[in-house]
This record gives structure tokens, sequence and C-alpha cells, in this order.
């Protein structure tokens, strides 16, 4: 039985004896519910003609169906590109609020194309499942992609590429000190055609198809829908470890692409209201690099992304998001606007205004590299901060005063309106460029295997390989380039704001110089588990990195340090010093060392460990320069914690050796800290 049905909440919902179907078109001049009996199903089953309409929402109930039901829609209108009309009844259209999908589509002539699914939202039993909800401060962060973690054969996971695979290693992230995964797209995403044709695909999911539908990739069947309850599963025993979980999310563009892309769900279903036009409405504004950009001040757009966002907050239960091309969904006629309707409705919401929100603050243009000016509530990917630090350890002239702000957390970029070193996300890598290893192991990009004859990727990686391009089998080489990793995972981790690392970078990961590794579904992605073996000592070093700045709330601050000498003994609360003991002299362009000493009676936020002062010692020079300090007082200590040219870094052997002494000659390009506590 076919009944008018309501107009909310959009999407398929489940009701007592069937289903309700609401879909929105403000230019549709009709539309169809195509049911399905099996995923691979040429043609619908039953072809339901929806009659009703409110508000520009086509709505229907159909009595008797169930969770799995199988859907998609036949839209009718107008073909009028010139007026931005795109509409085509011989498609098969997802439905944009879709909460699972099968598959993917390939663009093959008589091959089914894939269906949405209904889903039982209260299905899955979260039990006692709580948030993490851990301060922002406090945050350390691991971005991965689901598949690439453990899709190699080392990983000996009983799924592997999966999500149920992914919850086998929870046990290795909770030890490594991690706090928060940041997983990179797992909203059900399309394959470009053109990758497709080469025999790639678009590996890394920055492609969307589904803002309500974890991606088919990562389940272990082809049962449909069976990947939100594994999702599910997944944050619940990251939950269960105390491991918080944000989602990297694609606002910004479609997988549609421009005006020569397929029509798959928005284009055919409401084009105008979906996505930003060009004066000449045939054609696609493209701010993101991908062929089109969403419509994100369209009040209708705006609500599917907050009716997404609480959607992935409230029914599957994740922690925050990371904002794809964040700058895009800002965008007004006059550029970037921090206070445009989309920024205004997450701030007002009292779901989403309690959640992580963190902004990739760039888009494809220069004027919206937007670095420090998103709104209050965001915290931002720092793009500053990662080239400041390859820049001086690489040991490029002229960058210690600009260390000097990035180790504060940035507080030219920060701070101003109430925002804080937390509001820095700092990283070295990230998945869009180099891994760590690669970073110190090639001059140059690598991307052939992604077939354009390595013109794609970023040209200016601030790169160097030491002396070897790629892998060499010269001992002196890979002990520096080990050695310059252990110097950007201390300058990290040592730096006020929150710290990112890319997964992997932790053993020594390597993409074989490939610095855009978005189609490769191989092992250049796949973790390779044996390097963590391996490299047992660098991993260990990022262990003890994370306990030691967790335990030490001089890197944790929640407000940017002033200078100031409260208590008098001339130390302020942070403090710089040259070599030699000399000032910092910010016009000396050759200057490439630096030091720097938190004082502990001086934080705001430490009263446990007012008797602790922290010195950092950063040498990029190619030679040793020695550095002193004032003597010990009695009943005063000072240790060495670690030194970086220093084979696996942390050493309690160095300990009793360098106790108490006010002067240490650090070596070449190397990081040393000292404590000194009463």
């Amino acid at each position: 039985m076919i009944k008018e049905g309501q107009y909310h909440p959009l999407g398929a919902t489940i009701k007592e004896n069937g289903v309700n179907f609401a879909i929105y078109s403000k230019h549709a001049e009709g539309i169809d519910l195509l049911l399905f009996d099996k995923p691979e199903a040429l043609y619908p089953s039953r072809i339901i003609s929806i009659e009703n309409q409110t508000r520009y929402i086509w709505h229907c109930f159909v009595s008797g169906l169930k969770a799995s039901q199988l859907y998609a829609y036949r839209v009718k209108g107008p073909y009028r590109p010139e007026e931005g009309l795109r509409f085509d009844p011989n498609c098969f259209l997802i439905d944009p609020y879709a909460k699972a999908i099968t598959g993917k589509f390939t663009f093959e002539q008589h091959k089914p194309t894939p269906k949405c699914v209904v889903i039982d939202d209260k299905a899955f039993k979260w039990g006692k499942d709580t948030r993490p909800d851990i301060p922002m401060q406090e945050t350390v962060i691991y971005e991965v992609h689901v598949k690439s973690f453990t899709a190699h054969p080392s990983s000996k996971v009983g799924s592997p590429g999966t999500y149920l695979g992914f919850i086998e290693k929870i046990p290795y992230l909770k030890k490594l000190g991690i706090s928060t995964i940041e997983l990179l797209p797992i909203q059900h995403c399309q394959d470009e055609e053109f990758l497709l044709k080469k025999g790639l695909c678009n590996y890394w999911g920055y492609s969307t198809l589904g803002f309500f539908a974890p991606d088919s990739r990562f389940s272990t069947n082809s049962s449909p829908g069976c990947q939100v309850n594994e999702f599910k599963q997944l944050v619940k025993e990251l939950h269960k470890a105390g491991i918080e979980v944000i989602l990297d999310v694609v606002y910004n563009h479609t997988c549609e692409g421009n005006e020569n892309g397929p029509t798959l769900f928005f284009k055919g279903i409401d084009n105008p209201t979906y996505y930003k036009l060009s004066p000449d409405k045939r054609y696609y504004m493209d701010y993101t690099g991908c062929g089109n950009t969403l419509n994100a001040s369209d009040p209708q757009v705006i609500k599917l992304i907050m009716d997404s966002l609480r959607y992935w907050v409230e029914e599957m239960h994740v922690d925050g998001f990371r904002f794809d091309l964040a700058s895009a969904l800002g965008r007004s006629g006059n550029g970037f606007e921090p206070l445009s309707a989309f920024f205004a409705v997450i701030h007002e919401d009292p779901l989403l205004s309690n959640v992580k929100m963190i902004a990739e603050p760039w888009d494809t243009s220069w004027e919206d590299y937007q670095v420090g000016n998103f709104p209050v509530d965001w915290m931002e990917w720092n793009g500053k901060y990662r080239d400041t630090i390859r820049k001086f350890v690489k040991g490029d002239a002229g960058m210690v005063p600009e260390m000097m702000l990035r180790l504060q957390g940035s507080p030219d970029l920060y701070g101003k309106s109430g925002r804080t070193p937390y509001h820095s996300i700092n990283f070295i890598t990230a998945h869009d460029g180099f891994t760590l290893n690669d970073l110190v192991s090639y001059a140059g990009k690598h991307n052939e295997a992604n077939l354009e004859e390595n013109r794609d990727g970023a040209n200016d990686n601030l790169s160097w390989n030491w002396g070897a391009e790629g892998p060499t089998n010269d001992p002196g080489i890979n002990c520096l380039r080990k050695q310059l990793a252990r110097n950007f995972l201390g300058t990290l981790f040592l730096s006020e704001g929150v710290p990112m690392i890319l997964g992997g970078d932790e053993f020594g990961r390597t993409q074989k110089g490939n610095n855009n590794t978005y189609c490769q579904d191989n092992e250049i992605n796949y973790f390779d588990w044996t390097l963590a073996e391996k490299n047992r000592d660098l991993v260990d070093f990022v262990r003890d990195l994370i306990k030691f700045r967790e335990s030490h709330p001089h890197f944790l601050c929640r407000s940017f340090f002033t200078g100031g000498d409260t208590n008098l003994d001339r130390l302020k609360d942070i403090n710089w010093v040259g070599p030699n003991r000399q000032p910092i002299d910010p016009y000396d362009q050759e200057l490439r060392s630096m030091a720097f000493l938190i004082e502990g009676s001086e934080l705001k936020d430490n009263p446990d460990q007012k008797d602790v002062d922290i010195m950092v010692i950063l040498n990029s020079y190619w030679e040793e320069l020695p550095y002193t300090a004032k003597p010990c007082k009695k009943g005063e200590t000072r240790i060495m914690i670690f030194d970086t040219a220093f084979a696996g870094g942390f050493s309690d052997k160095h300990n009793d050796k360098y106790r108490n002494i006010s002067s240490y000659t650090i070596g070449p390009r190397s990081v040393a800290v000292f404590l000194r506590k009463q």
C-alpha cells in the first residue's frame, strides 16, 4: 500500500509497518521511487510515482518494506544546461540521504548500478558506549586510512583492510599513546571514470557519493548495509580503549565533477540548488580542483551538511570532523567569509558546537589560504607550522624568528579573538605529500605509478635526500635520515599546540617517493608492519615522546606565553637563547640553532610542576655548537631527557654522564632536552 507519507525526515526512514521516503527537489517535474530485489539487478522490480510534495520535498510511505530494502530514484524535468537544469530520466539516482550504498558505478553499459539501502538505525546495540571527550590540549592525532592500516599481509589481522580488521590494531595505538584517530574519508565515495580507464581508483576517497553512508569498500562481506554496523563496532571498540574518532569529511565538492562528469545524484535531482554555477549556468564554479563546488550558501545544502554531521555524531558516535578544503565552505561572492551562514549554524548548534571541528583552511586559490582566520570554534591544520619546521630541520637559513612563533603555538595566527595554542593542529606530514621517511629520503617526487608522467602532486616539498635518492645501503646516510626523523618528531611533540602524526611515520613507512598516492590501492599505500619491528627504536621514541609530553604540562598550555616574570627570578615563562648563551638576533640570517627554556613556576595551569623547568635545544646546523645554562643551585637536579644524536633518542644511561651539567655541546643536526627540578 502506498500512502502520502511525511516530508520529514529526509531519506528512507523505517516506521511501523513500512518505510517513509522523502527527497528534496525544487525544480523537478516528477520523481519515481525505484525498488530493487537484489544489488545486481539491472532494472527495478517496482516503480512508484511519488505524488505528494511539501516545501519542495517529495514524499511517500510504502507499507510492508523493511530494513535492507534496496532503492533508487528517477527524477523527471527539463534538460536545459544553459539554465542549470540537467534532469535525465534515464539515470538511476542515489538518495542524498542514503545511509548505505551498494558498491560503485562502473560507467559501463548493461552493468548494475549502486543501490541505496534502507537502514534500521536502532539495530546496533551501543551498550554503555561513552565518548572519551579528551581536552583539545591533551589530544594526540593519528591520521590513517582504514584500508591502508591493515591491508598488507604483514598486519596479520583476520579481516585485512576493513573496519573490523582495524579493531585488531587498537592495542597498538593504545600502547603508542594515541588519543585520537583521524580517518581519511569513510563516507561512500565514487571512482572517477578517467582513473578507472587507467586501472586506478580514488583510493583516498575524496570523491563523495553518500554523505550519510559508511563506505562499503571497508566491510567484510557484500551483504547490503553490513558496513553500517561494522563501522559502529569500530567506533565502539575505539571508545572502549579511550580513543576518539575524527572523520575527514568532504563537503566542498562531490564525485559528479564538472559539466562533462556523470549524473549520479545532485546533478539529476536539483543541479542549481546543490552546486555553485558560473554566470553561464551550464558551467560549474570550481574552487576545489575537482570540477565542482557545493553551494554551501543555499539553505537546503546547509541543511544537508548539518543533517549529515548530526547523523555521524548521534547515530555513529564519532567525536569530531576534519573538513577538507574548508575555505570553500565559507566562500561567498566576496571570497572567504568567517561569519558565513555555514559557520554560523555550526556555532549555534547545541550538538555540533561541542565536538571537535578541524579545518583544512585553504582551497585551490591563493586568496583563500585562510590559516588563522577561521571562527573561534574551529581548530586548523597549520600549514605554516609544517613548512617552517621542514625548512628549519633541513637547514634553511633565516628560520629562527618564525620557529619561535611556531614552537609557541603560532600566537601570530591564533593569539586573537579568544583563540589558543591548541587551535593549531601541528603536523610535519599528512596523507597529502611525502611520508616522514620519504621527506628525508627524496629530493623530488616520484609519482610515475599515477600514470600522469610525474606531473601530479606538489613540486616543492621542502625535502632532501642527504646524499642518495631513495633507499641506500650507505650506513652514514641511513643513520642521518633516522636522526632527522627523530628531529622532526621531537620538535613536533615539544611544540605548543596539538600534534598530528601521519600513520606509519612512527616506524618509517615509505610510499617510494610518491607524494600523491590518492589513486594507489596497493602496497604503495599499505602499512608494511615488518617495519614496526625493524624500526622498533623509532616506535619506542615516539611512544616515549608522547608519554613525556602528556606528563609535562609545559607543552599542553591553554594560553599563550606572555614573556612575563611574575616571581621576579629573572626568568620568563619562556626564555630564548642562542649558542654560547648569546641572545637570539632575529636579523642573523645564518643562525640555524636555538634553545628555549620553559619555567614551571610561571605556567598558569601547572601547579604540580612549578619546580620543574625544561630546556630544549634545536640545532639544524651541520656542526656542533656549545650551549650553557645557569649552574644548579643546592637541592636542584638537571638531567638529560634525550638527544636525537643518540641512537633511539631516550636513554637513561646518559643521565648520570650529563647530570647537573651547566654546559652542553650539541651535535650537528640534533635536538636535545634537559629537565631541571628541585
